[in-house]
């Protein structure tokens, strides 16, 4: 039975890490915060692993594991921002996607529409680069490096991928809500 709850228990010290991430970073303790972030990661492979494998999946987990990786990313990108490491139109746009999803599906709920809530392939390449923009920009402050153009050039292709998947998510919205009205029509 203890063994069960295991994936949880990860996700749940992933949910911890966000703010112990963003404290490491506002407080210069760049290496830490690398660390933290590559454990942040590692128990997300590891708790997603686990509950597939030996189908250790809980109702708790489908939502704390959603939960505990936008918490991590959205301390990373507000932390980052904070020291002047990412743009703030980055941190708005990475921000605002995630705002906009969420409030989507409440006014979808809220209305009735037939909106599937489910992660499309473009929204998880999307999570994947800005974890990896995240993992780079933290690395080169642990190594106490500046690589402007290689951090702009990321931001811009992080934008890209940002912006496609609030159009993909948007387009399901829209569809959602043209088959709420043409059923009522």
């Amino acid at each position: 039975m203890m063994f069960r709850q295991i994936p949880n228990t990860l996700t749940g010290m992933r949910l911890f890490s966000a703010p112990l991430l963003a404290a490491c970073l506002l407080y210069g303790h760049h290496i830490l915060a690398f660390v933290v972030f590559a454990f942040a990661g590692l128990s997300d492979l590891a708790d997603g692993y686990l509950a597939k494998r030996y189908g250790l999946a809980t109702s708790v987990g489908r939502y704390l594991d959603p939960a505990a990786d936008k918490a991590l990313m959205l301390a990373s990108f507000l932390a980052l921002t904070a020291i002047g490491s990412t743009p703030l139109w980055l941190m708005l746009l990475v921000i605002g996607r995630d705002a906009a999803i969420v409030c989507a599906i409440f006014l979808a709920r809220l209305l009735s529409l037939p909106l599937r809530v489910e992660p499309l392939a473009i929204g998880k390449v999307c999570t994947a680069v800005q974890v990896a923009y995240v993992a780079l920009v933290l690395l080169f402050l642990a190594l106490g490096m500046e690589e402007p153009r290689m951090v702009g050039a990321a931001a811009l292709v992080v934008a890209a991928f940002t912006v496609a998947s609030w159009l993909a998510y948007t387009g399901l919205w829209l569809k959602a809500l043209a088959a709420r009205y043409r059923s009522v029509a």
